[in-house]
């Protein structure tokens, strides 16, 4: 596939209307409630008021459904009427397998997407992840010489008003960090190394303005960051902890995200099969995510203390690698048995979250990461695992899936019966076991160093399955932060798809921690 622009407008600039392909996608509803005006500079002269109605009528959405206009060129189709409770109400899924179906990237287009106001944000996410960045097909077209897509939204309500200026930015802001997300992880470990990822990090920081805090090789180990060091030990470039922080003054609490960043799994010394190997440049996933979902934010007009923490390392053998046995001491201080070198990801986590409490002080830590495999048997392909020691930020990342179309569900959280899974005889805990919930049991090793009784709201989301499709990368995870955060920014469009929504004032109150500080309670 070529590279796409893709640029989000309002109407139709009708260039080069001969020669590109044209799309219009909508439940079958929204679509009926259209006047032949709303639609005429977009069809006309290719397709008539006659055949665009006849159209319409031979729709018959199970779940969706398309019919031809003119040729392949011009199509209309119907996304699905209802959806169940687990769904995004958005059919954000199936916007995305239509765009692909109807764009080759081998010439201009526009898609007019009819909706809801609320349904906006995620579909233009949707159509984001339908135009991925990377590729080294031999006659690639460059992104600045390549084609052009571009969407309108139709709003059915009330009165099909034009989304304004504001609300078009935000949009490209946002599809530019899905694609920033999914670009990286679809890079292979040969041009996406840790150095690499460094850099990416750095660029995000030069835009913003902001200097990364970098701590690489030897200084990992010196800093105490055993999990981060010996993960990577064993790799050509070295392992390394990125920061990027964003302190504006009027910020009134401090929120952390936490990625890993494991450019290349080969399970270390454990090594993984010749069937399970390929893939493993995707479990950097979470800190791609982490890493655009910031640079939208603070674009966004970011008001609290945001400080997203990338934790990189390749997965390597070697003579540094580290061994089954092994004895490590994480940044917590907390000593871990090594019994599965394929189970590095929560080595690192453990130390990036570690230090998010310990040195920025956050307030809210939220990790993401391709954690476990386990997770795809647990929740499937498209809803990531989520564990969290707060019940209502457990409601508030569900909400935020649905409305961004990232979706999640909730993991038991019980480490009073699960936590035990990780006894040692010779240190603080095991990094593995053949536990009975692997998803539960992942994330809770990670939650362990920040400390079961701690204060703070701490946010897990293992995203294996769905960071990819087919054999492409989502940039899952961006939308799911922008709308979970939502309210922390000044976006209209942002707080419109946050759990509260843009009326809601004050913090949700958690019954079962009356004694805790308001300030650490606060639901953005």
């Amino acid at each position: 596939m070529a590279a796409v622009d893709l640029v989000f407008c309002q109407g139709d600039s009708g260039s080069d209307q001969a020669d590109r392909t044209v799309l219009i996608v909508g439940q079958l509803s929204h679509l009926q409630s259209l006047a032949w005006s709303d639609v005429r500079d977009v069809l006309l002269p290719r397709v008539d008021n006659e055949t665009w109605k006849t159209a319409l009528n031979s729709l018959k959405p199970n779940p969706t459904d398309k019919c031809p206009l003119w040729l392949n060129l011009v199509t209309v189709a119907a996304l699905p009427s209802k959806v169940s409770r687990h769904n995004t109400p958005s059919s954000a899924h199936s916007l995305t397998r239509l765009v692909q179906t109807c764009f080759s990237g081998k010439r201009n287009g526009h898609i007019v997407v009819v909706c809801e106001k609320t349904s906006v944000f995620a579909l233009a996410c949707a159509i984001a992840r339908a135009f991925p960045l990377f590729s080294r097909l031999s006659g690639h077209i460059a992104l600045d010489s390549g084609y052009r897509v571009t969407a309108e939204f139709v709003c059915v309500e009330p009165n099909k008003e034009p989304l304004d200026t504001a609300t078009l930015m935000c949009l490209s802001r946002v599809a530019e960090s899905i694609r920033l997300a999914a670009r990286i992880v679809d890079s292979p470990c040969s041009e996406m190394d840790t150095e690499q990822f460094l850099q990416e990090v750095r660029a995000v920081g030069s835009e913003l303005r902001i200097t990364p805090v970098i701590f690489r090789g030897e200084e990992l180990r010196k800093r105490g960051f055993g999990g981060i060091y010996r993960v990577g030990s064993a790799a050509a470039t070295p392992p390394a902890l990125a920061i990027l922080s964003y302190t504006p003054s009027t910020a009134t609490q401090t929120i952390a995200w936490v990625g890993k960043g494991i450019v290349y799994d080969t399970g270390g010394l454990l090594i993984k099969g010749k069937t399970a190997m390929p893939g493993m440049k995707r479990y950097c996933a979470g800190a791609a995510a982490v890493l655009g979902a910031f640079r939208a934010a603070v674009l966004q007009g970011f008001k609290e203390n945001l400080h997203a923490i990338f934790c990189l390392a390749e997965n390597s053998v070697g003579p540094k690698a580290t061994r089954p046995d092994d004895i490590l001491r994480l940044y917590s201080g907390k000593t871990v048995e090594i019994r599965s070198t394929d189970a590095g990801g929560r080595l690192l986590l453990a130390d990036g979250v570690a230090y998010a409490s310990r040195d920025l002080k956050a307030d809210i830590i939220l990790d993401m990461a391709t954690l476990t495999g386990a997770q795809g048997i647990a929740t499937g392909r498209y809803h990531a695992g989520l564990l969290t020691n707060r019940e209502e930020w457990e409601r508030a990342c569900v909400a935020a899936g649905r409305s961004s179309g990232d979706l999640v569900q909730p993991l038991v959280f019980s480490p009073e019966l699960h936590f035990s899974e990780f006894s040692s005889a010779m240190a603080d805990m095991k990094n593995f076991d053949r536990s009975k919930a692997p998803c539960s049991c992942g994330g809770l090793f990670v939650g362990a160093q920040l400390g079961f009784d701690w204060s703070g709201a701490w946010i897990h989301v293992d995203m294996v399955f769905p960071a990819y499709s087919g054999e492409r990368a989502t940039g899952y995870g961006v939308a799911l932060l922008l709308a979970l955060f939502g309210r922390a920014t000044d976006d209209p469009l942002l707080q419109l798809v946050s759990p509260l929504g843009p009326d809601m004032d004050g913090p949700l109150e958690d019954s079962h921690s009356p004694s805790s500080s308001p300030k650490r309670k606060k639901l953005i």
